[in-house]
């Protein structure tokens, strides 16, 4: 397995997550779509815009040269603007995202853990993402214990309880 570490994401780190997005957003190779055309969509582009903003947090997973390979961050939205994965006010929302190169050698699974006791150290109770049924990442979820509370077409919204 490659070496990677994990730390806290600051405000400065902005463009790594947006990059992270575009990894996320494009997880099905044949739907990917270039880096401008993701971020264009002011539906994507929110869960980055403002970064770092109060109630953000989340970590950045780097190589052994501090290259980042992978992001994961949570955000709140309000009730009346909801994420895809909203499911109440107070609620953060996830969104993990991991270069190609480096999927399925644990990253996504160690961001997730952290963002996960970043979240319980906040004092944050339960986290919730959007997923779509077909993306291999909606495993790893459900193996850190998120749970489908709600089914859409093509994607669940799931949650966790963290503390």
């Amino acid at each position: 397995m490659a070496e990677f570490r994990i730390r806290q994401a600051a405000a400065e780190d902005a463009r790594i997550l947006a990059d992270m997005l575009v990894e996320a957003a494009n997880w099905n190779a044949l739907r990917a779509r270039p880096r401008v055309a993701v971020l264009e969509d002011p539906k994507v582009l929110r869960y980055v815009a403002g970064w770092k903003r109060p109630g953000d947090f989340g970590c950045v997973a780097e190589d052994a040269h501090g290259a980042p390979v992978g992001a994961c961050w949570a955000r709140l939205f309000p009730a009346d603007e909801p994420g895809s994965g909203f499911v109440a006010v107070g609620v953060p929302e996830l969104t993990l995202g991991v270069n190609t190169q480096w999927r399925a050698q644990g990253v996504g699974r160690a961001l997730l853990q952290e963002l996960g006791r970043l979240a319980a150290g906040s004092g944050v109770n339960r986290l919730s993402l959007s997923v779509e049924r077909a993306n291999f990442a909606q495993r790893l979820y459900v193996s850190e214990g998120y749970i489908t509370v709600e089914s859409r077409a093509t994607a669940d919204t799931m949650v966790r309880a963290v503390r």
